[in-house]
């Protein structure tokens, strides 16, 4: 169970990475978009897992690992926006979210129970 502080932090962080990936890093991945879906931060506030969700792009995992390779320049951007609301900046962990893909998974695997029973 996190905590409020825990919480709040998590908010700070998914905000401004929100924007960045919204705003400024198209070169990381082209023709793409990236979602922020969610951020939990550890008791210590030092270290923060970030889940991404890519629309429009062929390979998740080369996008994840691209952004994996950044993750020093995008805690350093990240720095210097939230410098005067943190007293560190935490260490980033990205995994993909696929939340949706398991959703449609889901919903494919009752639809097909759905029409065994129709039958």
């Amino acid at each position: 169970m996190e905590s409020k502080r825990q919480q709040k932090f998590a908010r700070v962080i998914q905000k401004d990475l929100g924007e960045y990936f919204q705003r400024e890093a198209n070169h990381l991945i082209p023709n793409s978009m990236i979602t922020v879906t969610k951020v939990r931060a550890t008791p210590d506030l030092g270290m923060v897992r970030v889940f991404l969700s890519f629309f429009n792009v062929p390979n998740t995992a080369e996008a994840i690992k691209s952004i994996k390779a950044r993750a020093s320049e995008i805690r350093y951007l990240l720095g210097k926006k939230i410098k005067d609301q943190v007293k560190s900046v935490p260490q980033l962990e990205f995994f993909v979210d696929d939340t949706n893909e398991y959703v449609d998974k889901m919903d494919k695997l009752f639809g097909e129970i759905n029409n065994k029973d129709q039958e």
